[in-house]
């Protein structure tokens, strides 16, 4: 099942806490709204390592989802992973097996996030057990 949507994003920096050389480690949270079929909240950690190349990045992060997904109420975690070189993104983002909570208790699967001139856009390809 594929659904899409949108989303609203605010990040909340935090002061880098290596700068070594001109790489720039760093963390910062993110607060995320979700609409369409998923109707959510969002809470993002993420850690980011910038380098002195301004096309050159990455980060993990990890959030946590709560609200519903086409009706059902619960919660389920996903797992970012994205690399930037040159202005080419990869960007994994998966769902953590067993983190459904609730009617979303057995979720599995993945997302895509994309940043539109219209706006944040979101697709999900998940499963349900």
């Amino acid at each position: 099942m594929i659904i899409r949507g949108t989303f609203d994003i605010e990040a909340t920096p935090e002061p880098p806490f290596d700068t070594d050389e001109g790489v720039v480690l760093g963390r910062m949270t993110f607060s995320k709204q979700f609409s369409g079929p998923l109707d959510a909240a969002g809470t993002v950690h993420m850690t980011y390592a910038r380098t002195p190349e301004d096309s050159s990045a990455g980060y993990v992060a990890v959030e946590k989802i709560t609200g519903a997904l086409e009706g059902r109420k619960g919660s389920f975690v996903v797992m970012h992973t994205g690399v930037t070189r040159g202005g080419d993104l990869s960007l994994t983002v998966a769902i953590v097996p067993d983190s459904g909570t609730g009617e979303l208790a057995g979720i599995s699967g993945t997302m895509t996030l994309d940043n539109t001139e219209s706006g944040h856009e979101y697709a999900l390809d998940y499963q349900l057990a």
